[in-house]
């Protein structure tokens, strides 16, 4: 999907540091049931978009990562009233909702690479040349690909805009959670950096796929 390569490197190694703390954050045994689902498919997300900035990326069967991305976007909203921990339900939807956003997305973007036929196993990158709605020369020299049909280029759009106002949200609560660490140093601090660590990486995820959805423009 991007053919600048220092673009490329950039989201690899952005969407590769997102991808790790999810699976740390998945594999440590103090991590709750609800909060382990959640960072497991972080992880999947994370790779999803590594493989995605890459030409073999495109060799992957789209439908098994779409039905993941579904299952997940059901999964933030749905679980919702079962979390605990600090303050109301209530609180926790807007993160929630922010989620369900994105995973809806990287269903919507990997059924989108793949609706030219993609996805067998053969090659993506030639099975793509015919693909209706895009512009496989990459006219904007960044990306490889581009959108041409109305609709899905101002549904990329409104997610690029979208994920841009997640990016800021979830990065405003990290600098916020930051500040806050060392006026509470005279006690202990639950999750201690993690606090700031958690929605930054969120952050860092959302920003990443703003600019893969502005590519597509």
């Amino acid at each position: 999907m991007i053919a600048a390569s220092g673009l490329r490197w950039t989201l690899t190694l952005v969407f590769a540091l997102t991808t790790a703390h999810g699976f740390w954050r998945a594999v440590m045994p103090a991590t709750g049931r609800a909060d382990r689902v959640d960072h497991a498919l972080h992880t999947a997300m994370g790779l999803a978009m590594i493989a995605m900035v890459w030409p073999w990326g495109m060799d992957f069967a789209a439908g098994p990562q779409a039905v993941v991305f579904v299952a997940g976007a059901l999964w933030f909203i749905c679980a919702v009233p079962f979390r605990g921990g600090d303050g109301t339900r209530f609180t926790a939807l807007p993160g929630a909702l922010a989620q369900a956003v994105l995973m809806g997305a990287m269903a919507w973007m990997v059924t989108l690479m793949d609706s030219g036929g993609t996805g067998d196993g053969t090659g993506g990158g030639g099975a793509m040349q015919g693909m209706p709605g895009m512009d496989m020369s990459g006219g904007a020299g960044a990306a490889t690909m581009t959108l041409t049909a109305t609709g899905p280029k101002a549904a990329a759009g409104l997610l690029a805009l979208a994920s841009l106002g997640f990016a800021l949200w979830w990065l405003t609560q990290a600098f916020d959670r930051a500040r806050a660490v060392p006026a509470t140093a005279a006690g202990p601090v639950p999750g201690g950096g993690e606090a700031a660590l958690g929605p930054a990486c969120h952050a860092a995820m959302a920003l990443g796929m703003a600019a893969m959805f502005v590519l597509l423009l």
